[in-house]
């Protein structure tokens, strides 16, 4: 399975926000869009969604042109959006249920995803009592509850504390090192994008100013002399380009 994003363009009124964006993801493959705010890293992400469509060039799945939202595309958002008049469990059983399944498999599945994240214990509990980070955890499982074949992540972790952000990236790379999604990630996070990506696409006003590989094992160190120098590459770029 590939994911191609081929010259896609996308503006509002007089706005360019998309420039001629092209790439690939590999199945099973991590990849950060990183850039700064308002360089249209989110854009890309809801384009790749299917909520929106491009105004010229094409993105398709294995070939099969995204014209609007997929089960097979799941999506996690800054804001975990989970329903506050549901029950954990129900939250993340409600993927399954819309997909066909009965009531009782679809909450079987959501127990397989809530032990995943390590919450069994509080799928009777509402959002309102959980912690952001338990928040987060829980709409990444519902978003693999229903079984994607790409995960896309929109600044999941931004609102969240340093602490909780970095036990949350943690958590993530356990997640996807055991189920191996194909993952596009946004980020204004340097070290993050370092810590999770397979690959690094940096944007910038809208275009793409750079493609990076990260070869380094995983868990990464910020204070490995080749994070240290992808980091410091990186940095340049982003400042080169203001």
């Amino acid at each position: 399975m590939t994911l191609r994003i081929s010259n896609v363009r996308k503006s509002y009124g007089d706005k360019d926000v998309l420039k001629d964006i092209s790439f690939e993801v590999a199945a099973h493959e991590f990849v950060c869009i990183l850039g700064h705010s308002g360089c249209g890293k989110s854009t890309l992400l809801n384009l790749t969604a299917g909520y929106i469509q491009p105004d010229s060039g094409s993105i398709t799945v294995s070939g099969e042109a995204v014209t609007r939202p997929s089960r097979s595309r799941g999506v996690v958002f800054q804001d975990h959006s989970l329903f506050p008049w549901f029950k954990v469990i129900d939250n993340i059983a409600f993927g399954p249920e819309v997909q066909g399944l009965g009531k009782t498999e679809a909450r079987k599945v959501a127990r397989e995803y809530l032990k995943l994240i390590g919450l069994e214990e509080y799928e009777n509990h509402y959002p309102s009592a959980l912690s952001g980070g338990m928040k987060q955890r829980v709409g990444i499982a519902r978003a693999l509850a229903g079984k994607p074949d790409i995960l896309l992540m929109d600044e999941p972790f931004g609102s969240l504390d340093i602490l909780t952000r970095d036990t949350m990236r943690s958590e993530l790379l356990r997640i996807w090192l055991q189920l191996r999604t194909m993952v596009l990630f946004v980020t204004h996070s340097i070290s993050e994008a370092i810590h999770l990506a397979d690959r690094i696409i940096v944007m910038k006003s809208g275009s793409v100013a750079g493609i990076f590989e990260v070869k380094m094992a995983r868990p990464r160190h910020i204070q490995d002399g080749e994070f240290v120098r992808i980091l410091t590459e990186l940095e340049g770029l982003l400042t080169s380009l203001e």
